[in-house]
């Protein structure tokens, strides 16, 4: 497996070499026929490829804080919305 910088206090080489019998679902309630008949399932919505003009240290900084920039950008911005538009549902 490739590292990756992870910004996070998770001992991931642990976790890796886990076998699936050592994890712990203790604490995981069991999916039964209940949770199925209220499940659906949810696309996300594609994205849309779009050229933008940004200053050059906002790129840095989202791209400082690891792999993912646009998506956090993207967040950013649909939060930015939300706010402007109230409390209505996200798209």
């Amino acid at each position: 497996m490739k590292e990756k910088k992870r910004n996070s206090k998770t001992n991931y080489k642990r976790i890796d070499s886990m076998k699936d019998k050592e994890i712990d679902y203790s604490d995981i309630e069991e999916l039964d026929d209940k949770f199925w008949e209220k499940a659906e399932v949810v696309f996300p919505h594609p994205k849309v490829k779009v050229t933008i003009r940004l200053d050059p240290q906002i790129i840095v900084w989202f791209k400082e804080k690891g792999d993912h920039y646009q998506t956090r950008i993207n967040a950013v911005l649909r939060s930015y919305v939300k706010t402007k538009e109230g409390k209505g549902k996200q798209h």
